[in-house]
């Protein structure tokens, strides 16, 4: 009794002595703790009120229609394949793999959503014929397809401050087996504690001991968010107690669905080079190249098990150590109930299945990309379009941009030493949807500079030809293609004083000839003396209706091409033909889909009237001679005359630039030559800009042209532009204007007629 009166007057004296310091500790702990608590709920507040993230948007190609008569090849179905990032597997039953065998594809399309829509998985087989997809079906059914999209390959990933790349999904749109794997292998008191969870620290702790190797973590998901959200690495005790001061406030605030959605588009699991991959579903992308809904359990117990360290198991890097960990996650699958035995085994059989092809896509078409920035600027300013999370869908056809930079690889390979100094650009489209196919601003495809497909502005040379002819033969009471043009010499006054003599290339002048001959041969004197006869205003007024934004030279030389424009502006120009008198404006973007999947835009194009349709078909014909028997004849002795293609050559001023422009009966390519010091090439159109364009459609699976023939008559005509019988000497057959070709007739001497019956003609 007196030990027990002695401790308690021990105690007692303690406390008087000990209690003030005790009582303005606590005091102090409260002041400080209170209204730093109150500073940390605001900030969680503010942060989780109103919880998002800057998503980058993703910019796609347009996706593949397969259809039985699509123009295909192998090579262009293998580069979309390759674009998309599909892997070559022998089954072809995983999302985004394919398998060929000679003609015959077997390929398994991934889940996408569109424009109008989400596409299902879908495994399709095809066969290759003579240029042609020659059958399509359902490779599980047979049964026959009339059309199947591919999803669109991934060509950028527009990011803001933040190099993430992230796909917000929500609780709904993720596998449940992943949710509760999740939980069971990072936090299993998830459902139950109030932000911290002691027990589950020393369970972890005494798990990994028994084991050897981290097999469970210690902090629950709502510390890990923390980590995440607000704090740094380190591991100082202010950091820790700001941690769990955090977590808790969190728990009181939100309820755990809002936190574990929070989490699963958080944490992070990778990183290639500068960007970061937050969030299951862009590691899905990142990894598997596959929808996280499609991931089966040990893509899921990968996935989960890379929490613990994204670099440590990195699948890629360390295989070996990737899969030793997805199996301990698949045995916690199994300990847990998640997965019964069979499940269990079936899973720890399968390979690490990332697919080689699934990496974060590098922004390899700087030159397209840039015109879809320009094209899309106006309705999204660029802080939209780097933290939006929109997906832009564009018009590039992955095929045709890699089959355009081989081609420009080839054909400046074949010039030799003069090659190696020029410079080259390319513009492709649709030739009847003015849809860009692919832009390429310089050899160096990679390279982010000058693009010189949109801002080079070089003098176009008789790349302007075929509209001062538009011009004259929009008036076929006047003009048609047998009108005799005088190609003798020009003098001309110059504004500023001096003469302008102007020549034809090969330094002659050839007297009278026919209009159409001018256009094939591209003579010089012919065509500046059809524009001065038309007016030089007219033809200028008309180049100016496709406010290209460009100065029109308004002086005579504008009629040999004495004009500044880029590659794209041409291809404007010339889609107009294309077209078949139809001014149809080039588009890069087809539309934008908000990060939900929901269309924001839609980039419609309106077609315009066809005033000079009739005159077009003409030019249009014309310019088909160009590429049998005049300036670009090449074509046809190359072995593409099949494709009926139409076509001019350009040259500007002491061969600084060389240029061609053509269309065949689907797709229109304007290809440019040059120096960027502006010296002369050495090249004519016919040797540097056509080279190009034959080897691009050397490579492409095309249609031939076929000109209608509404509004149109046919007639035989002499030498002298009159109308003759088809058997007379020189008798050529020339297209007209409906009810315009020549009344004035020339007939051949009787004895043509004889020899011509005589010989059974």
């Amino acid at each position: 009794m007196s030990f027990l009166s002695s401790s308690l007057n021990f105690l007692y004296a303690a406390w008087r002595i000990a209690r003030i310091p005790f009582l303005v500790g606590v005091g102090l702990a409260i002041g400080f703790l209170v209204p730093y608590a109150w500073y940390l709920d605001s900030e969680v507040r503010s942060r989780f009120d109103d919880l998002s993230w800057d998503l980058p948007s993703r910019v796609y190609a347009r996706p593949l229609t397969l259809a039985p008569g699509v123009p295909m090849n192998a090579d262009m179905l293998g580069a979309e394949l390759a674009a998309a990032r599909y892997d070559e597997d022998a089954q072809a039953q995983a999302p985004g793999t394919f398998h060929r065998d000679g003609a015959r594809w077997t390929i398994k399309r991934r889940t996408f959503i569109y424009l109008d829509g989400r596409e299902r998985e879908k495994r399709i087989a095809l066969t290759l014929a003579n240029g042609r997809v020659a059958d399509l079906v359902d490779a599980d059914s047979g049964a026959a397809l009339e059309r199947v999209r591919l999803d669109p390959a991934r060509i950028a990933t527009l990011y803001g401050a933040q190099q993430e790349d992230r796909r917000y999904v929500t609780l709904g749109e993720i596998p449940p087996l992943l949710l509760s794997g999740l939980q069971a292998v990072e936090d299993r008191d998830f459902k139950h504690h109030h932000g911290i969870n002691v027990g589950a620290i020393v369970r972890a702790a005494w798990a990994n001991l028994v084991a050897g190797h981290v097999v469970q973590g210690g902090s629950t998901l709502t510390q890990q968010l923390v980590k995440n959200l607000f704090l740094d690495r380190g591991q100082r005790f202010s950091r820790k107690f700001n941690e769990a001061l955090l977590s808790l406030i969190i728990e009181a605030r939100y309820d755990k669905k809002r936190i574990l959605e929070a989490y699963v588009n958080e944490v992070f699991l990778g990183q290639q080079g500068a960007q970061a991959v937050h969030g299951f579903a862009a590691a899905s992308e990142f990894y598997f190249g596959r929808d996280l809904r499609s991931l089966g359990a040990a893509d899921i117990a990968l996935l989960v098990g890379m929490v613990q360290g994204p670099s440590l198991y990195d699948p890629r890097r360390n295989p070996e150590r990737a899969l030793g960990r997805r199996n301990v996650v698949l045995g916690v699958f199994r300990d847990t109930g998640l997965l019964d035995d069979a499940a269990y085994a079936a899973a720890s059989r399968q390979p690490i299945g990332t697919a080689a092809n699934a990496t974060l896509p590098r922004d390899r078409y700087p030159a397209f990309l840039e015109l879809v920035r320009r094209q899309i600027r106006e309705g999204f300013p660029d802080a939209e379009l780097n933290s939006a999370g929109l997906s832009i869908h564009t018009t590039l056809a992955p095929s045709v941009q890699a089959l355009g930079e081989a081609a420009i690889d080839k054909a400046l390979a074949g010039l030799g030493k003069r090659g190696d100094a020029v410079e080259a650009a390319l513009v492709v489209t649709g030739a009847r949807d003015g849809e860009v196919q692919a832009v390429i601003g310089s050899r160096d495809v990679d390279a982010p500079g000058f693009n010189r497909a949109l801002d080079a502005l070089r003098p176009i040379g008789s790349l302007v030809k075929p509209f001062v002819n538009l011009v004259a033969l929009a008036q076929p009471q006047r003009y048609s293609l047998a009108t005799l043009l005088d190609d003798g010499p020009i003098d001309l006054p110059q504004p500023g004083g001096g003469r302008w003599r102007p020549e034809n290339d090969d330094h002659q002048s050839h007297g009278e000839v026919l209009l159409v001959d001018a256009l094939m041969q591209s003579w010089n004197l012919a065509t500046i003396n059809l524009g001065q006869r038309i007016g030089v205003d007219r033809v200028r007024g008309f180049l100016e209706s496709f406010r290209l934004g460009r100065a029109i030279n308004p002086n005579p030389s504008m009629l040999l091409g004495a004009i500044d424009l880029s590659p794209f502006d041409v291809a404007r120009l010339y889609q107009y033909l294309a077209a078949d008198g139809h001014a149809l404006p080039l588009r890069a973007v087809r539309g934008v889909l908000d990060a939900k999947g929901r269309p924001l835009s839609r980039y419609e194009v309106k077609v315009g009237g066809g005033d000079y349709t009739t005159a077009s078909r003409l030019v249009t014909w014309a310019m088909q001679q160009v590429a049998i028997g005049g300036t670009a004849h090449a074509i046809t002795d190359s072995g593409l005359g099949w494709l009926h293609a139409a076509g001019k050559t350009g040259t500007s001023d002491t061969q600084r630039d060389s240029w061609f422009a053509g269309f065949t009966g689907d797709t229109l390519a304007v290809a440019w030559v040059g120096r960027d010091d502006n010296k002369p090439t050495g090249l004519f159109g016919s040797t540097g800009g056509l080279r190009i364009w034959i080897e691009l459609m050397k490579r492409l699976p095309g249609a031939p042209l076929v000109v209608p023939q509404d509004g149109i008559e046919r007639a035989y005509v002499a030498p002298s532009g009159k109308r003759t019988d088809a058997v007379c000497a020189g008798a050529r057959e020339l297209p007209f204007a409906l009810g315009y070709a020549p009344t004035e007739e020339e007939h051949c001497p009787m004895d043509q007629l004889r020899n011509f019956f005589g010989s059974g003609g």
